[in-house]
């Protein structure tokens, strides 16, 4: 998986490579879809969601430049491998999801493969959010614009993955918070993920 897809999509950051090759990935996959953990493509979660594929998850981790001191905020924990590898490049992963049954099974696999720097909640980000201010945000679903409550969660000089748009092209980017409050976004690439669910509630922000 690493050298034949994710190496391939220029993701070479030494930490993220490592993150990625030490996760069992095979131990977060449902049972039925085991033999496809290293395959490129989307794995069903349930629910209408989906896992990421290895190359979008590389490519996510990349992005967010993630240092051992960074406290971190996944909104949608689905099998919780993402989870994992935020917890092994930060300090702290706070990881949401609307539901219980993903929270519940994605903490299982966590203590099997050994990390604990990890806190899951049930919860509806399009509601509410953890408080605190995070230096990383990572939403694993898409929206069709950014709500204003998750930059407004991000520490000045934080980072915010996302992905906007509509099927079939949506646009994957990375928002940056500056020490005054402003901020600014940059495409990544073209991806497509599941919609966020309850999510396209004003305020709003358009890219």
């Amino acid at each position: 998986m690493i050298d034949q897809q994710v190496r391939a999509w220029t993701i070479l950051d030494p930490e993220v490579l490592d993150a990625l090759m030490t996760t069992p990935r095979e131990q977060f996959v449902p049972p039925a879809f085991e033999s496809l953990a290293f395959a490129d493509t989307e794995i069903p979660l349930g629910h209408g969601q989906f896992m990421m594929t290895p190359t979008v998850e590389g490519r996510v981790l990349q992005a967010l430049e993630l240092t051992r001191d960074d406290s971190i905020l996944e909104i949608g924990t689905g099998s919780g491998f993402l989870t994992a590898c935020l917890a092994r490049l930060g300090s702290f992963v706070t990881s949401i999801d609307i539901y219980d049954e993903f929270v519940q099974d994605a903490a299982v696999r966590l203590k099997e493969a050994g990390i604990e720097n990890t806190a899951l909640t049930t919860m509806d980000a399009t509601q509410e959010l953890p408080a605190g201010q995070y230096d990383a945000i990572v939403i694993t679903a898409s929206v069709q614009t950014l709500d204003s409550q998750f930059i407004e969660a991000l520490q000045p000089g934080g980072r915010l993955f996302v992905v906007v748009g509509s099927a079939p092209v949506m646009d994957a980017r990375l928002a940056r918070r500056a020490d005054d409050g402003r901020w600014h976004s940059d495409s990544l690439f073209e991806t497509e993920l599941s919609a966020l669910v309850n999510s396209a509630s004003p305020p709003q922000f358009s890219f």
